[in-house]
């Protein structure tokens, strides 16, 4: 026991008090003392496990590239299409908005981390994947590497909108009748990518 914590429970508790603390103040506030001190354990336990602070968030970024890569290649599966991708995309940014804000601030991390890098190969492994699924749907897409920017930068775009609060201030969302988001990614993605079909029934995380 390392503070009445096992040492794998400690790791996973500090990690999802960071995510909390991330969540309502952002990645900058926060240190591996003060995180001790919320979790009541003593300031070099955390340590242990991260070695410093932005051990902790290099964490965070590889456990959310790597349930992004999880969602994705559950709709691929599912042949759920690239517009689906897309719409998961979303959906886990809004699940997990401290790991999104941390997945794509590299100044914060360590990119030479091995666990890191192999993480976001994997996610974006996927993202590829979903353009070459549209041409099994009948639709081509002639420069499938822009296919992939296009793609990303209006989901990347949407979460991106949504959890900053600025897709509802802007009064954006009024002109589309204030549908909820995972439509507003279908349309708007839709307008490149062709419409949707039955989103697949994939086990949420």
């Amino acid at each position: 026991m390392v503070d009445g914590y096992h040492h794998g429970n400690l790791r996973s508790a500090v990690l999802e008090r960071a995510a909390e603390v991330i969540e309502r103040e952002g990645p900058y506030v926060f240190s591996l003392r003060s995180l001790a001190a919320d979790l009541g354990v003593s300031h070099t336990a955390p340590r242990y496990h991260f070695g410093s602070r932005e051990g902790v968030l290099n964490a965070l970024a590889t456990e959310g590239f790597t349930e992004l890569a999880r969602r994705l290649r559950a709709n691929r599966e599912a042949e759920g299409g690239f517009l689906e991708s897309g719409v998961e995309y979303v959906r886990f940014a809004t699940d997990h908005p401290a790991h999104f804000q941390v997945m794509f601030a590299p100044a914060l991390l360590d990119e030479d981390d091995p666990e890191l890098s192999a993480a976001r190969a994997a996610a974006f492994g996927e993202l590829r994947a979903g353009v070459a699924s549209t041409a099994s749907g009948g639709r081509t897409v002639d420069d499938a590497a822009a296919g992939v920017v296009a793609g990303w930068s209006i989901v990347h775009g949407i979460a991106t909108l949504a959890l900053t609060g600025n897709l509802d201030s802007s009064g954006v969302r009024s002109l589309l009748g204030d549908a909820d988001l995972l439509t507003i990614t279908r349309r708007s993605a839709g307008l490149l990518f062709g419409p949707s079909g039955p989103p697949p029934a994939a086990p949420r995380g």
